[in-house]
Formats: C-alpha cells, structure tokens, sequence
C-alpha cells in the first residue's frame, strides 16, 4: 500500500470517529483494548493493553489515533492495561461465537454478497439451537456483524461468564456437532426430530441415499475404504442399506461406529453441515480479542455493526454497513476485481478510474486499489 493510500484511508477512518456513537461494551474499565493502525502495515505487531476508565476516554483516542482495526477483551480483568496476561487478574468472558466465511466455505469462494448470505444463514442457524436447544433467552445474545466476512454471537448470560475454557469446549462441540456418539440414534428420544437425535438420523438418511446413488460397485469401493469396516461389513451394509434399524442392538452398534467414525469423510462433512460451523477456538479462549462494534474494519471500511437476533433476516451488510459517501474519488485499480457496495454492482479491470468514497475505501483498504492516478 502506497503511503498516499494509508494516509486516505486514515482521513476517512479520522472523519467517521469525529462524529460515530461508539457503544462502550458492559464493564468498560475491565476490558483490555488493542488496536492496529494503517501506518503499521510494514510492522503488523498489535498495540494492546490498554484499558480505559471511560467512555470519553475511549471515544478521545479513537477519534485522535484512527486505527485501522479495534479490538476489546470478551475478557473481564482486574488490572486490564497490565503488561502481561498473567498480572491482569481474569474474573470471567463473555460466551462468544465466530462465524466466517473462511471456516464456512471452501475455495474457490463465491462472490462477496453471497459468501456473506451463506454465513448470515449459519448464525441463523445457531441463534435458534442457543434459544431452543441450549436455553438462553434471545435478549442474552447480540449478533454483531464483523464488517468483513461474518458474524460474531456475545452471549451475555452472566451464567455463563465464569465459564473455563474446557466447559466452553464442551458447548462448541455440541454446537458443532464434535465427538458425537453414533450410538445416539439408537436411543428413544421424546421428539425425535429434535437436538442432534433429529439431526443425526436425517443426515444417516442423506448419507444412504447418497451410498445408493453410487451404485454397488463404487459404494462397497467407498465403505471398504473406512477405517476398521472391512470387506464383510461393508456387503452386509450394503445389503441392508434399507434396513439397518431392524439389525439387533448389538449388530447395528457393531455397524455403526465404524461406518459414523471421523474415517469416513462422507458421513463426517454431512453431520458438519447438520451442526453450526462456528470457528472453536474462539469459543474455547477465555482472553480472546474480539472487533468492537461501532468500529470500522481496516479491510474493508465497512462498520462492525450491532443487530437483535430478530434484525438479522432483514439486515443487508453491504447497504446497512456502509459509512462513507458518494462523491468521486479518483483511484488506480491494480487487479481485476468486482465490488457490490450500496446500489452499485461494479467491475473493474486495472487503471485508472473514480468511483464512490465507499467503494474506493473498500479497494483501497482490500489492496485492490491505490488512490489517486489519473481518472479518465
């Protein structure tokens, strides 16, 4: 990035804080802040503990420094601006869960409306299994676009907060579907397509249809290749593809957990798709940094945005994000790229061109562009 584009970039960023309503999350003076700034980008090491003792004080450094990216702690600390993780003092986090396209969505990735609607469809997703299947009260939990590629859930519960991170671990396996027991769909269920009972015996169905469409010869090639199946299962399977649940307990146990085991990637990728596929490891970490809403995200420009779970359906992040304005700005686009921003659905080859300040932000700030050149 040239230093004409972070100096631009930085100007749009100092003129959206002058005047933004930044939220200060619960617990303001407990929270650890780390930021990113647009003149760092040779040196991508994050400042970090800080904390701040109010929202003026919070609101004054964003509005003189302009990061490029703004961060806060799910973490609750004695001693937030301590300069080590071991002198802050932990006393509780908030429950968290990150969806992005990047652990959603395998490459080559689709356009960006549409890897935004696919992920938008995840946190549906799991907003309903937290409410129905997990038992939090919808005003628990805020849904928070990321301003990049997906969504993040706080859960606020405060029953939650005191959570370890192994205790966390158990609540993102079982939202993602993690260490499941085939032996599950073998036990009653008082609403059996519920929970991961429902879930489970769906995704077997799809499964066997899947198998049968293969034909035999290609289908016993596939369940010969399971770990531990073998060759006289996998024909037993085969012929009672129809019937399995009517195989005695201790049959269809002997069958089961070879043929659901983590070995057969068939079966693993439906019971994948059957859960949420949120990211784990930011569920699990219990001093993790997450964006903070009100903020704009230093790779696209768009503004981290805070919905009820009830807003979700109809929020369109890349109108409802969108911060900047529609006067021309002159740019040189270095790479074939498209953009949908607003009411605009553009495609660009490299050269010089103007476009809109929302879209030359998101360019620029997507190394797309560099500002600047020669407009025609």
């Amino acid at each position: 990035m040239r230093p004409s584009t972070a100096e631009f970039l930085h100007q749009r960023f100092l003129s959206y804080y002058a005047g933004a309503q930044i939220p200060a999350p619960d617990a303001l003076s407990q929270r650890e802040w780390g930021f990113l700034f647009f003149s760092s980008r040779d040196d991508p090491r994050m400042r970090r503990h800080i904390g701040f003792g109010t929202k003026d004080e919070l609101v004054e450094y964003l509005r003189t420094m302009a990061p490029a990216h703004v961060f806060y702690s799910t973490a609750y600390y004695d001693d937030p601006a301590a300069p080590t993780m071991s002198a802050k003092g932990w006393a509780g986090a908030d429950l968290i869960f990150d969806l992005d396209a990047d652990h959603i969505l395998k490459p080559p990735f689709p356009s960006y409306p549409a890897m935004l609607s696919r992920v938008r469809d995840e946190t549906r997703k799991l907003i309903d299994l937290l409410v129905v299947e997990l038992g939090f009260a919808e005003h628990e939990l805020q849904v928070v676009f990321s301003g990049g590629r997906g969504y993040h859930i706080h859960v606020k519960a405060l029953s939650v907060r005191q959570f370890t991170g192994q205790e966390r671990r158990e609540l993102i396996n079982y939202v993602c579907g993690i260490g499941l027991d085939p032996a599950l769909l073998l036990r009653p269920a008082a609403e059996s397509s519920g929970g991961w009972h429902g879930r489970q015996l769906r995704a077997l169905e799809e499964y066997l249809d899947w198998l049968e469409s293969l034909g035999e010869s290609e289908a016993l090639a596939h369940l010969q290749s399971i770990p531990d199946l073998g060759r006289g299962m996998a024909r037993q399977i085969w012929k009672r593809r129809r019937s399995l649940f009517e195989m005695t307990d201790a049959s269809i146990r002997k069958v089961l957990r070879p043929l659901l085991s983590e070995g057969n990637d068939a079966w693993r990728s439906r019971i994948r798709e059957a859960g949420v596929m949120a990211d784990e490891p930011v569920t699990t970490d219990i001093k993790r940094l997450i964006r903070a809403p009100g903020s704009l995200h230093g790779g696209t420009g768009l503004r981290v945005t805070v919905l009820e779970p009830r807003e979700l359906e109809a929020f369109d992040p890349l109108i409802e994000g969108v911060v900047f304005a529609e006067r021309e700005i002159p740019v040189e686009v270095v790479r074939d790229c498209r953009v949908s921003l607003l009411d605009h659905d553009l495609q660009f080859e490299p050269g010089p061109t103007r476009v809109p300040e929302a879209v030359a932000v998101y360019l620029c700030s997507r190394g797309m562009a560099e500002v600047g050149g020669v407009a025609p």
